[in-house]
C-alpha cells in the first residue's frame, strides 16, 4: 500500500510538472497577427479541413478499452510536439486543427505526393506499455486502394509496395538556442516563437533561459521506421508522436479514401481512429519546381556505418560505401530533394554516379518506388567546396579538364536533365581570382566552355566583381533591397546565368534549427519560389564529426546525434539567457540524415545499412511540393496565385531591408510568416482547387530550362525561367527553344 501510494503521488506530481511547464503560452498553438493592410488577400486563418474529404462525425473520440493511452490525436506535422506536452489530457487544451476534428483525421492529396500526418498518443499519469500502431491501408472509391506490407529489417527499406509507413518519433533535449547562423538573439522576434522570452517593443526580452516555454524540451526530430520500435513504451507523464507519410501513386482514382489507425496496448485493442483522404484529381510533375542540392560526406558515412572513412576504391568495402550512398540518394528522393558529394574524379563516375543520374538507381529493380520513379538526381558538382584538382594549374589546364567532364556529360546523354557546373571556391573573398577562373572557363573554344562556374558569393559582389561567374550562390540573408534587386535584375538580363541560394537564417527564410517552428522549412521553399531562385542548396547533411568546432582528433568532435541537439558550433558555457552556448552553437546544423548504424556509439545502433530522415526534411519536402501547386495553380491564375503568396510571405530575404545601409547586418522585425500550419494547409487547399478547376489544360508543370552544363544539341540556347509566374506557351516555347523538345 505505501508503495502504491508513493507511485500515485508521483504521477500526479509528475502531470502537475508537465502541465505547469508544457501549459505556458508560448508553447500553445502556434498563431499569427494579422499584417496589416493583407485582409484583402490574406487566405482564410481558421483552421479548415479540406471540405471533400469524406465527412467525419465532429463528437470527440474515446477509447475502447481502458490503458496507459488516455487522449489521442493528430496534426499535419507543422507543429512540433514536444515530448513532455500533455495538451489534450493536462493541459485541457483545444486541440482541433485542419486534419483533425476531435474524431477522425482528413487530409487532401494530389497524385504522386506524399502526405502526412503525426499522430500524438498521450499517457499522462500511468505508463503504457507494449504500444503498436497500424494503418495498413486506405480504401478507396470502387477497387481502387493504397496500401503497404509488411517489412523488417533493411527491407523496410525496399519501398516497392509501401506507399503507407509509419515512424516512431525521437526527440532531443534543446540545451541552448542556435545563435548567430540560424538567427541573431539581439531581438526576440528573430527567435522561433515558442523559444522567445517575454519582450517589449522592438524585440527586447526579459528574463533568463528558464524563461523560455522551449528551455531543456524534448524536441522531435528522428523519424525511426516504426518496424524497429515496435512495440514500445510510453512513460507516463509523456507523450509519444508517431508520423505517418502516404504516397498516392500516380494512378490512384480521384476520390475519397478512408481506413483505421488502430491502437492497442499488450494486444488489446485500446483506439481505433478514422482517417479519410480525399485524393484530388491531378498530379504532382517527378521533377520538383523547386530545386535544391544538398551535400552529403561520404566520409561521415563510411565512418559510422562501416568503420572506415576511406575504403579503398575496387575492394568489397568500398562497394559496401558506394550501396550505402545510394540508400542516401534513394531516401532524399522520396523527399524530393537532390543529392550532391565531394566526388571530383571522372574515373569513379560511372560506378558511382551513373545510375543516380540516368534514374536507373531509382526503380523498382534497384527497391525504389514513389516520387520520381526512374527519374535522375538531377544535379552534379564538380569538385564540391573547391575541392578540384586542378586548382594550381594554367588556363589550359583549365580547359582539357572542363573539356574532359563535358565530355563525360555528352556520352551520358541521361533522359533526366542533368544540372551540373564546377565548385570554384567556396565563401572567398578573393574575388580576383573567381574571376579569373569563370573567364578562363568562358574563353575555353572546345565544348568545356559549356560547363558552367559556381562559388558560393553575395549576389551584389558576384555582379559587381565577378562578373563572368555563372552561378552566384548566395547565403540566406537579409540586405539592402535596393542593391539586391538591382543585383538580381542585372544577373537575369543574361540567360545563360542562374542564381542559387544557401542554408537558412531567421527572419529571412526559416533556418533549419531543431527548434525552429514546424513552418520552418516549408516558408523556405515558398521563398525560394517568391524570388525566382533557382536552387536551393544546404550545406550538409551528415555533418556527424562537429570539426569546425573540435577537429578530428578531440573525441568531443564525434557527436551522438541519436543524444544530442547540438550539431555545429562549439559549447564553451552556459549561459543565464541563451542557455548553452558558443561559437555559432547549433541545434541539428548539418544532419538531415540519421544513421542506420553507428560503430561509434553502438548504444544508440540499430544495426541497419540505411539512414533515417530528419522531421525536418520532411517538413522541407512540405514546402517542395507546395511549390509544384504554386506552379501550376499560376499557369491557371497567375493573379490570385500571386496573392496567396504575398499573403503568405509578405516579406522574404532582403525585402525586410536593413536597419544600418553601414552595417547591412541587421534588421529589427518580426518575420512576415504565420507559423500556425493550419492557414499554410488553407492556401495549399485554395491552391488545389485553382488546379483542379483548370484541370482540362495541362498540368503536371515542370521546366527542365534552367539546366546547365546539360547535354544537349551543340549550339541549342538556354532559355532561363522568369520567377514565379510562368503559363503553358511559354513552358512549351522554353522546351524547344532548349532542344529538349
Amino acid at each position: 500500500m505505501r508503495d502504491s501510494a508513493v507511485c500515485t503521488f508521483l504521477l500526479v506530481t509528475a502531470c502537475l510538472a508537465f502541465f505547469a511547464v508544457a501549459c505556458s503560452p508560448a508553447l500553445a498553438k502556434p498563431s499569427r497577427q494579422p499584417e496589416p493592410g493583407l485582409d484583402a488577400v490574406t487566405v482564410p486563418t481558421t483552421a479548415r479541413r479540406d471540405e471533400s474529404a469524406a465527412s467525419a462525425p465532429t463528437r470527440g473520440l474515446g477509447p475502447l478499452a481502458a490503458g496507459g493511452i488516455e487522449a489521442v490525436w493528430v496534426n499535419e506535422g507543422g507543429d512540433k510536439v514536444a515530448q513532455g506536452e500533455l495538451r489534450a489530457t493536462c493541459e485541457h487544451r483545444d486541440v482541433h486543427n485542419s486534419v483533425w476534428d476531435g474524431a477522425s483525421v482528413s487530409l487532401f492529396g494530389a497524385r504522386n505526393e506524399v502526405v502526412a500526418f503525426n499522430l500524438v498518443l498521450e499517457a499522462p499519469r500511468a505508463n503504457a506499455v507494449n504500444v503498436s500502431v497500424s494503418l495498413s491501408s486506405l480504401a478507396g472509391p470502387g477497387d481502387a486502394s493504397i496500401t503497404t506490407r509488411y517489412a523488417a529489417g533493411d527491407e523496410v527499406f525496399d519501398y516497392v509496395g509501401r506507399n503507407i509507413e509509419l515512424f516512431y518519433v525521437r526527440y532531443l533535449e534543446i540545451r541552448g538556442l542556435s545563435t548567430d547562423l540560424a538567427y541573431g538573439v539581439y531581438d526576440e522576434r528573430h527567435i522561433p516563437r515558442r523559444c522567445r522570452r517575454p519582450y517589449e517593443g522592438e524585440g527586447c526580452g526579459t528574463g533568463t533561459w528558464e524563461d523560455r516555454p522551449c528551455h531543456n524540451a524534448l524536441y522531435p526530430d528522428i523519424a525511426v521506421p516504426l518496424e524497429f520500435h515496435s512495440p514500445f513504451t510510453i512513460t507516463a507523464g509523456t507523450n509519444q508522436s508517431i508520423w505517418a507519410d502516404v504516397y498516392i501513386p500516380k494512378a490512384a482514382t480521384a476520390g475519397s479514401y478512408s481506413g483505421t489507425i488502430a491502437v492497442a496496448e499488450d494486444g488489446v485493442l485500446i483506439w481505433e481512429i478514422p482517417v479519410h483522404l480525399r485524393v484530388r484529381d491531378f498530379g504532382l510533375p517527378d521533377l520538383p519546381n523547386a530545386r535544391t542540392m544538398v551535400f552529403f560526406s561520404s566520409e561521415d558515412i563510411n565512418d559510422r556505418y562501416l568503420g572506415d572513412a576511406y575504403p579503398p576504391p575496387g575492394t568489397a568495402l568500398y562497394a559496401r560505401s558506394v550501396e550505402l550512398a545510394d540508400r542516401h540518394f534513394q531516401l532524399a528522393h522520396r523527399h524530393k530533394i537532390s543529392l550532391i558529394d565531394g566526388e571530383s574524379e571522372i574515373g569513379q563516375m560511372d560506378a558511382a554516379w551513373t545510375s543516380r543520374l540516368n534514374g536507373e538507381l531509382f526503380t523498382a529493380a534497384r527497391g525504389y518506388d514513389g516520387i520520381g520513379a526512374g527519374v535522375g538526381n538531377g544535379v552534379y558538382s564538380i569538385g564540391t567546396y573547391g575541392s578540384w584538382s586542378w586548382q594550381g594549374g594554367s588556363e589550359a589546364d583549365m580547359w582539357a579538364n572542363t573539356d574532359a567532364w563535358v565530355e563525360w556529360f555528352d556520352a551520358g546523354a541521361f533522359a533526366t536533365p542533368t544540372e551540373y557546373f564546377l565548385y570554384l571556391i567556396d565563401e572567398s573573398d578573393d574575388y580576383p581570382q573567381i574571376e579569373q577562373w569563370a573567364q578562363w572557363m568562358d574563353n575555353n573554344p572546345g565544348p568545356g566552355r559549356r560547363l558552367p562556374s559556381m562559388a558560393t558569393i553575395s549576389l551584389p559582389e558576384a555582379v559587381a566583381r565577378a562578373p563572368h561567374l555563372d552561378v552566384p550562390t548566395s547565403g540566406a540573408s537579409i540586405g539592402i533591397t535596393s542593391e539586391w534587386e538591382y543585383a538580381l535584375e542585372t544577373q537575369r538580363t543574361d540567360p545563360a546565368t542562374r542564381f542559387f541560394m544557401y542554408n537558412g537564417s531567421r527572419p529571412a527564410s526559416g533556418s533549419f534549427a531543431t527548434e525552429d517552428d514546424g513552418v520552418a522549412l516549408r516558408e523556405l521553399a515558398w521563398g525560394q519560389y517568391k524570388k525566382g531562385v533557382d536552387r536551393w542548396f544546404y550545406w550538409q547533411s551528415t555533418y556527424y564529426t562537429n570539426f569546425q568546432c573540435y577537429g578530428y582528433e578531440d573525441p568531443t568532435g564525434q557527436t551522438n546525434v541519436f543524444r544530442r541537439a547540438q550539431t555545429f558550433g562549439c559549447y564553451s558555457e552556459d549561459d543565464s539567457v541563451l542557455g548553452e552556448t558558443g561559437w555559432n552553437y547549433f541545434n541539428g546544423d548539418g544532419v538531415l540524415f540519421y544513421p542506420g548504424t553507428d560503430t561509434r556509439y553502438p548504444g544508440d545502433s540499430y544495426g541497419v545499412m540505411v539512414p533515417f530522415a530528419s522531421l525536418r526534411l520532411k517538413h522541407w519536402r512540405r514546402g517542395v511540393q507546395d511549390v509544384d501547386y504554386l506552379t501550376m495553380a499560376a499557369a491557371i491564375d497567375p493573379v490570385r496565385t500571386r496573392e496567396v503568396v504575398d499573403a503568405m510571405i509578405p516579406e522574404v530575404l532582403w525585402e525586410y531591408g536593413v536597419e544600418d545601409p553601414d552595417d547591412p547586418t541587421w534588421v529589427r522585425t518580426d518575420i512576415s510568416w504565420p507559423t500556425d500550419p493550419d492557414e499554410w494547409e488553407a492556401a495549399r487547399s485554395e491552391l488545389a482547387d485553382i488546379i483542379e478547376a483548370g484541370s482540362s489544360r495541362e498540368t503536371g508543370i515542370y521546366l527542365p530550362v534552367v539546366v546547365m552544363g546539360e547535354s544537349r544539341p551543340e549550339g541549342a540556347r538556354v532559355a532561363r525561367v522568369p520567377p514565379g509566374i510562368i503559363d503553358h506557351d511559354r513552358a512549351r516555347r522554353m522546351r524547344r527553344l532548349t532542344g529538349l523538345e
